[in-house]
């Protein structure tokens, strides 16, 4: 399939969808990599990660028409060398996604609905958040409270965040696509952000500008 998914869901931000259909070999020919980079590649042990990682250098090279690094900072937050571009990066089972703004932060998330989230939701679920009782929407309704809550964890340098204590996801109806409100509070920050979110399939997509 490739690219899935190119649009600007702000006036800046570029948002990207990349399904991976491709192996190994495949992928690795659309990439020009540096050499550092294919060391990097090369000391992964698993061919999944692999393949995952070259997904989203693909994708940011479809998104931008150009080749571009992405490196890490010592918390794990992906930036672009040299370049003045915002960038998060999320990706799970076939689906690799990226979210770009030389403007704005920006945190973004996808997932799976692959397991029963409610026997986890203790972890990062608190007391002043709701949870609809529709035994049919309720999986996908704390799949988008813990999309969110990672969106958030990636807008904010992933600092001083515990998803259970310092991340409030103000209460919403679940639907197809729609906005919520949620609240970064730590000894910090405090902060509300506005976010969106989606399904493409059996995913829920979830991202935030500031």
């Amino acid at each position: 399939m490739g690219l899935l998914l190119k649009e600007y869901v702000e006036d800046d931000c570029l948002l990207g969808i990349w399904d991976i259909t491709e192996n190994y070999d495949e992928l690795l020919l659309k990439v020009n990599l540096l050499q550092e980079e294919q060391e990097l590649l090369n000391s992964f042990g698993r061919d999944l990660r692999k393949i995952e990682w070259l997904s989203v250098r693909v994708l940011l090279r479809e998104m931008m028409g150009q080749e571009l690094s992405i490196y890490y900072n010592g918390n794990r937050k992906p930036f672009i060398k040299g370049n003045a571009y915002h960038i998060s990066i999320s990706h799970s089972n076939q689906f690799s996604s990226i979210l770009l703004s030389n403007i704005h932060k920006v945190g973004i998330d996808m997932e799976f609905m692959s397991h029963r989230i409610s026997n986890i939701s203790h972890r990062f679920m608190n007391d002043r958040e709701q949870v609809t009782s529709d035994e049919d929407l309720k999986r996908y309704h704390l799949y988008i409270h813990w999309c969110a809550k990672e969106a958030l964890y990636k807008i904010c340098d992933k600092q001083d965040i515990d998803f259970r204590k310092n991340i409030i996801i103000e209460p919403f109806n679940p639907e197809r696509q729609g906005e919520l409100k949620g609240l970064v509070s730590s000894r910090s920050r405090k902060e509300y952000f506005k976010l969106n979110y989606f399904t493409i399939d059996n995913y829920v997509i979830v991202y935030t500008v500031k």
